[in-house]
């Protein structure tokens, strides 16, 4: 038969468009269908030995009933010392490859197009994937080791099939494979989707830890949402940024497995009541089912693969209300299901309405849940017949990836006392020292706060936890604080306090009246008091006047009423999640140097001080595998040749020792081809995507990053103004004198209802529509918005920047990934000192980053002088806010985007984000840029300096310090 035994080494097949004429079956065919499957099967189970270096050994369910168990262990025993894997050639490959498309095809068999192909060959990799992913955990169930779970809301995965055959050693002979059946492994690879389950670093960090933890052969999985639709994908108009719904899961995700049998039920809303034994019970309500998605997590080099489970959300089919339906009551039928359904349907949906809110805690709490019931059903199983929970710390660790995933602190409380029986002081000190708390940022509105009446309606008996966790909070705060100095402890309950503007519970309820009652008032204050009291006689007398006046008087009743003060209305009764994380896990850490500092001294200062040794640092990383090794291999090449091994991709401290050669001019010629080669790429892609053309001889400037106020792209765009303007005023001559050609690239979303950051979009097209069409510039300067950035356009973007712009206000980015893949990748970074920016700017050394802008700890105080009316603008600024609003760059009205920055108060003014305090500093460090970029030699030492000083940003170094100090878990090697 053609498919099993007619392939050879060396036979090359011819470009077809007809999967049953690769594959040789046609309707001539006299032999039986079985005999046909069987070949094929057989065929296929060759081909997944893929790796010289692995091997495996496949279980029969059936035959291990059949069998006792020193004879299963003896014959498991055997099969995997003796069965002897197949080379990865490209023709065991190749009929993977085929074998997929004939019998897992997701698309019609008349043809066998660029995405049939990609679907066909993702497949096949995840044949190999599952051989070693059943391995790892069953590798892991025998030795009962602790496992880590990382929940997160987002996990940025990008596309898949590169970094997977790149991490299994197999991108020669996959590309080799495809080459025979007439496609190339970049345009295949290109056919992928990019996974829309996140939004910006948060997620991709996630990611890049999945990625280090399984190369490190760490026992961890990852936890997260499996959404249909994703953030959005951003479409870039005339009028700036437009959102249309994500489209990643329209063919279907070759890379997941469907585990229709692990399903946990998830309640909202209904009530609490106390059983007859005392327990207390949930009931009624909204139920659901989540369902999970398994991915596959391979790692580099190694046998282990980790999972990525993600929760898919539906209801029971008996909610399904037929008789409305056939009532003609369509949408009332579906209700119950679509209700269900929508929990998964985008990240961060919009909750600026009550529903809004309410679907976003909706999905928190799914994600916490189902994460949880299934954590501990794996803690069951694998305890056996008795299960000890004083043991659970020692066999799981959550991570909770920023305050999303708060809810799995009441959640596990509720599972353990209200579902095992556990008492409230033995649950407490369970979860107390199995969860933990990454926090990522010092902005106040994404320290999360959810309104406590919202909460109670979706979540009444977490709120009862979560009240019984505030009262030992306030028992201990008493207790280190005493009731002497009520100023001092009513400022430490109104400071951490998981409850914010909710009375004293009524055990306390007296504790500050005692207290205040018992200080001795100084004999001044009590004169003044009498003082007070008494009150002049004029007022005396203007009250008796008051008394005696005619009540039916009504002009003077209305005269009364406009005195009267308006109502101040309550604050809101709020939970705040942070608190809960902070008072809940044993471990709290920033993810920079200069953030956990700022997280200490200021964020949580207060619980800092009570449980310093909460408290850690662990400054962010990114993989070098994906984002050296697999995303720039021309760079990778010359790391390898000069270093002489490729022992960098697993330990990136080798990076350090490019130092040595950085004033080699062979190694700098080298380094500046690959990059130009890069910024081909880069440009012919800016073509296709925009319509632009762009000169890869100019300097490639580049700012990629969610959009938003801190992170100041409006200062970036400000001061591409500014350049233009000054071109604009000199002669060509004198422009090309004083101003290295640029190409200014901007990518990001600005989220969907967030008005100032969409305003900056648009600013920055109209900006790119006026300045790349204008002749007397020319190629001199380019503005290029790149629609829908995500991973695989950053793995484009990154390996061809020179420039790159990381110049958030200091203090409020809190690390940062981004800056340490472009570092990685040989770019020379403008920026703040915030975030990672510090440590980033200390390894590469301080000649090799350009830094402006005030510093962290003056910023309370600009603001402070602004707020007094003491800041006096650079004439420069004023120079660009006024040739913005000249309506050079169009008709569009940017008054409130300018407005922001002008004025010493109010909301949406003030320049609160100091882009017009950082301004002169900024354009005056863009003029060194290009004194230095003139110097290509030097400009290419600086260059190799920040890849050798990126080795500290390995997320491997991040991951082992997790391990080691907050989760408590060792690698676990397969044999």
């Amino acid at each position: 038969m053609q498919f099993a035994t007619n392939l050879t080494k060396t036979e090359s097949f011819p470009r077809c468009n007809s999967i049953t004429g690769f594959i040789g079956v046609t309707s001539k065919h006299s032999k039986s269908k079985l005999l046909l499957i069987r070949t094929a099967v057989k065929s296929r189970a060759l081909s997944l030995n893929l790796n010289s270096k692995r091997s495996f050994a496949v279980k029969c369910v059936a035959e291990q009933k059949l069998q006792d168990p020193q004879q299963q262990k003896q014959q498991e025993e055997e099969a995997t010392s003796s069965l002897s894997p197949i080379a990865p050639d490209a023709t065991s490959i190749a009929s993977s490859i085929k074998y997929h498309a004939e019998f897992t095809p997701l698309f019609s068999p008349e043809n066998f197009e660029l995405p049939q192909a990609f679907f066909a060959t993702a497949q096949s990799v995840r044949d190999a994937l599952i051989i070693n992913w059943n391995a790892t955990y069953d590798y892991y169930d025998k030795l009962n080791v602790k496992q880590a779970y990382y929940l997160s809301m987002e996990f940025l995965q990008g596309r898949a099939l590169l970094n997977a055959i790149g991490n299994l050693e197999l991108t020669g002979p996959y590309a080799e494979a495809l080459s025979k059946l007439g496609y190339r492994l970049e345009d295949v690879a290109w056919q992928e989707p990019d996974a829309a389950l996140g939004n910006g670093g948060l997620g991709r960090l996630a990611s890049c830890f999945l990625d280090s933890l399984a190369t490190l052969n760490y026992p961890a999985w990852g936890y997260g949402l499996r959404y249909k639709y994703g953030l959005f994908k951003q479409r870039i108009t005339k009028d700036g940024q437009e959102e249309v719904a994500e489209d990643w899961l329209e063919m279907g995700n070759p890379w997941e497995i469907v585990r229709n049998d692990i399903s946990y039920p998830v309640k909202f809303f209904g009530k609490v009541v106390s059983g007859s034994d005392g327990k207390k019970h949930w009931i009624g309500g909204e139920d659901v089912t989540a369902v999970a998605h398994d991915v596959p997590i391979p790692g580099y080099k190694t046998k282990t693969t980790i999972n990525l489970r993600l929760w898919s959300t539906k209801a029971a089919s008996e909610e399904f209300d037929l008789y409305a339906f056939n009532a003609g009551k369509h949408t009332e039928a579906y209700e119950a299901l679509g209700n269900a359904e929508k929990i998964c349907y985008i990240l961060y949906p919009g909750d600026e309405s009550t529903e809004g809110k309410v679907l976003r805690l909706k999905q928190q709490y799914t994600l916490c849940s189902a994460s949880l019931q299934d954590i501990i059903a794996r803690f069951e199983k694998r305890s056996g017949a008795t299960v000890n929970w004083e043991e659970f710390p020692e066999k799981v660790a959550v991570q909770m990836n920023d305050t999303h995933p708060t809810l799995c602190i009441p959640e596990l409380l509720r599972i353990l006392i209200d579902i095992k029986g556990l008492s409230w002081k033995d649950a407490w000190n369970v979860t107390q020292r199995t969860v933990a708390y990454t926090n990522h940022t010092v902005l106040p509105e994404a320290l999360e706060k959810w309104s406590l009446d919202l909460m109670q309606k979706l979540l009444p008996r977490h709120v009862e936890i979560i009240e019984t966790i505030d009262e030992e909070l306030i028992r201990t705060i008493i207790t280190e604080y005493g009731t002497e100095d009520s100023d001092l402890l009513e400022k430490k309950l109104k400071e951490m306090r998981i409850l914010d503007n909710v009375d004293l519970p009524a055990e306390f309820a007296d504790v500050l009246v005692k207290s205040k009652e018992a200080i001795d008032i100084p004999i001044e204050e009590l004169q003044t008091s009498e003082h007070v009291e008494n009150g002049d006689n004029d007022d005396e007398e203007e009250e008796e006047a008051i008394a005696v006046k005619d009540e039916t008087d009504e002009s003077f009743i209305e005269d009364k009423k406009e005195e009267l003060p308006e109502p101040v209305p309550e604050p809101p009764k709020l939970v705040r999640m942070a608190n809960l994380c902070v008072v809940s896990g044993h471990a709290v850490n920033g993810v920079a140097e200069i953030h956990s500092e700022i997280v200490k001294d200021e964020v949580f200062n207060a619980f800092y001080k009570l449980w310093p040794e909460k408290f850690q640092n662990k400054t962010n990383g990114v993989t070098p595998r994906r984002w050296i090794r697999f995303c720039n291999p021309s760079l990778s090449k010359i790391i390898t040749e000069w270093i002489g091994t490729e022992d960098w991709v697993l330990n990136a401290e080798k990076l350090a020792e490019l130092r040595k050669f950085a004033d080699n001019e062979d190694l700098q010629k080298q380094w500046r081809e690959s990059k130009k080669n890069n910024k081909i790429k880069v440009a012919a892609f800016v073509k296709e995507k925009t319509g632009y053309s762009v000169s890869p001889d100019a300097m490639f400037d580049i700012q990629v990053k969610r959009i938003h106020e801190y992170k100041r792209q409006l200062l970036n765009i400000l001061g591409i103004v500014y350049r233009y303007k000054k071109m604009k005023e000199m002669s060509a001559v004198e422009r090309k004198a004083n101003f290295v050609p640029r190409v200014c690239i901007f990518g990001g979303k600005a989220f969907a209802t967030y008005a100032q950051a969409k305003r900056i979009v648009k600013f920055i097209t109209d900006v790119g529509a006026t300045v790349n069409h204008d002749p007397e510039i020319g190629d001199l300067l380019k503005v290029i918005f790149v629609p829908d950035y995500n991973v695989s356009v950053a793995e484009l973007l990154i390996p061809a920047s020179e420039l790159s712009q990381h110049i958030s206000t200091a203090g409020m980015e809190a690390s940062g990934t981004s800056n340490m893949k472009f570092a990685m990748n040989g770019c020379i970074l403008i920026g703040t000192l915030d975030g990672a920016n510090v440590e980033i700017r200390e390894e590469v050394g301080s000649d090799n980053f350009f830094l402006f802008g005030a510093k962290a700890h003056e910023i309370a105080g600009l603001r402070k002088e602004r707020a007094e009316g003491k800041f006096v603008p650079d004439p420069r600024f004023e120079e660009v806010k006024e040739f913005v609003r000249s309506g050079v760059f169009g008709p569009y009205n940017y008054d409130e985007l300018i407005g922001s920055l002008e004025g010493n108060e109010g909301f949406g003014q003030a320049d609160y984000f100091l882009v017009g305090k950082d301004f002169p500093s900024y354009i005056e460090c863009q003029e060194k840029v290009d004194e230095a970029y003139r110097d290509q030699r030097t400009w290419s030492r600086m260059s190799i300096l920040n890849t050798a000083g990126s080795y500290k940003f390995s997320s491997d170094r991040t991951i082992h310090e997790y391990a080691r100090d907050i989760w408590n878990i060792e690698p676990v090697k397969l044999p």
